[in-house]
C-alpha cells in the first residue's frame, strides 16, 4: 500500500514539473519589411502618337501614386481630380493635378489638396485681386512625400542641386529662387502677397494640403507668358 501511495506521489510529481517546465509558444512575428514599388512615370504615358494629353492615363498614375502613400482613395475622388500640363506637353515634369474641397468666396476660405508626381514641378505663378476677391494668401502643409517650395526670398538654390526647372517651363527659367524643403508634416506659407512662388516634388512625389483665403483662377498670372 505504501508502495503504491509512493509510485502514484511520484507520478504526480513528474507531471506537476512537466507542466510548469513547457516553454510557452510565442507567435511568430513577420519581421520582414514591405517594399514599396519605385514610381516612376514617363511622358510616353501621357500623350498619345499625336501628341495628345491623355488625361485618363495621368489620373491613373496619380490614383497608383496615392495608393502608394495610402492617401485615402474615396469613391468619386478621380472624378473630382482636376488637372493640367500646362499645353506644354510635358506632364511627367512640369503639370499640376488637384481636388478643391472647398472654396468660399462669401466668406473667403478655401481648402484643397494638390497632387504632384515625383520630381514634377508646379508652375511658378502669382495671385491678384480679382472678381471681388482679395488676392490669395495661402499655406502647405506636405501630407505625403516631399516638396521644394520655393518663393521670394535670398537665393539659396545652389544648395538643391536635385532641383532643377523644366525647359519646358520658361526655357528653364524662374524668378523666386529662395527654396524650402519641406518632409512629411512640414508647413510654409506665401511670405507676401502678389509674390512668385511654385513648388518641385521629391522622388517620391507630394501630397499637399493647401489652405487659403480664396482662390480665383482669373487672378491667377503664370511667369511663363505661354502658360497663361
Amino acid at each position: 500500500m505504501k508502495k503504491r501511495i509512493l509510485i502514484n506521489a511520484l507520478l504526480m510529481f513528474v507531471l506537476f514539473t512537466s507542466c510548469n517546465n513547457k516553454v510557452e509558444k510565442k507567435p511568430m512575428v513577420n519581421t520582414k519589411e514591405v517594399v514599396k514599388t519605385e514610381l516612376k512615370f514617363t511622358n510616353d504615358q501621357f500623350y498619345d502618337k499625336d501628341g495628345k494629353f491623355l488625361e485618363e492615363k495621368a489620373k491613373d498614375a496619380l490614383i497608383e501614386m496615392l495608393e502608394y502613400h495610402n492617401y485615402p482613395v474615396f469613391d468619386g475622388l478621380r472624378e473630382k481630380i482636376w488637372l493640367t500640363d500646362y499645353n506644354k506637353g510635358d506632364y511627367a515634369n512640369l503639370g499640376l493635378a488637384s481636388v478643391m474641397f472647398v472654396n468660399n468666396e462669401d466668406d473667403r476660405y478655401m481648402l484643397m489638396d494638390i497632387f504632384l508626381l515625383p520630381s514634377q514641378m508646379l508652375g511658378e505663378h502669382m495671385h491678384f485681386a480679382a472678381e471681388n476677391n482679395p488676392a490669395k494668401m495661402e499655406g502647405w502643409l506636405i501630407r505625403h512625400g516631399k516638396s521644394y517650395v520655393a518663393g521670394v526670398g535670398e537665393n539659396n538654390r545652389d544648395q538643391f542641386p536635385q532641383v532643377v526647372v523644366p525647359k519646358t517651363h520658361w526655357d528653364g527659367k524662374v524668378t523666386a529662387n529662395h527654396i524650402v524643403e519641406l518632409n512629411e508634416g512640414g508647413f510654409d506659407s506665401l511670405a507676401l502677397v502678389e509674390s512668385a512662388h511654385w513648388q518641385m516634388a521629391g522622388p517620391e512625389g507630394a501630397v499637399i494640403t493647401e489652405v487659403g483665403n480664396v482662390h480665383t483662377n482669373s487672378g491667377v498670372l503664370r511667369s511663363d507668358p505661354a502658360m497663361n
